[in-house]
């Protein structure tokens, strides 16, 4: 099913995989202590989610692999493992939340195909405008310049 990204977006793939059976067995997900300042509870519960997601033994089809491998992201291991750690709000379901949806935007970042440059030459009155410019510039330069007799 997932292997036939012809008439699904990117998004609604990436959606139907994070929501499938495979994925939730393929994500590693612990509760850690958050860290910072806190009251009497910062001691007690384990609020912040780490999660963990292994790129090369996912059910993700492998152009996406291959894009999150290529991935310049200091969330991605050298052994091709994904370590979001989510700590931002009080609750554990919150910052589980948080975490499944930074892992949902960092693949659907992976995949988006960058638009190849189009490489364009200035126009001769443009190159025309820029030397005149260039050359009006320098006279009043020259005429800064103090006169020797």
């Amino acid at each position: 099913m997932l292997n036939t990204p012809t008439t699904l977006t990117n998004t609604e793939l990436v959606d139907l995989w994070l929501h499938g059976k495979s994925a939730n067995s393929e994500i590693e997900i612990s509760a850690i202590r958050s860290q910072g300042a806190g009251g009497q509870n910062v001691n007690k519960v384990a609020t912040a989610i780490h999660l963990r997601f292994d790129i090369e033994a996912s059910s993700l089809p492998a152009f996406y692999k291959e894009q999150l491998l290529k991935l310049n992201d200091r969330r991605i291991t050298q052994e091709g493992v994904i370590v979001i750690k989510a700590q931002e709000h009080r609750s554990q379901e919150q910052n589980r939340e948080e975490a499944l949806e930074r892992l949902k935007e960092l693949i659907k970042s992976a995949v988006v195909l960058k638009r190849k440059r189009k490489s364009t030459k200035p126009t001769r009155s443009s190159q025309k405008k820029r030397l005149d410019s260039k050359t009006k510039r320098g006279q009043i330069k020259s005429a800064r310049r103090q006169v020797i007799d």
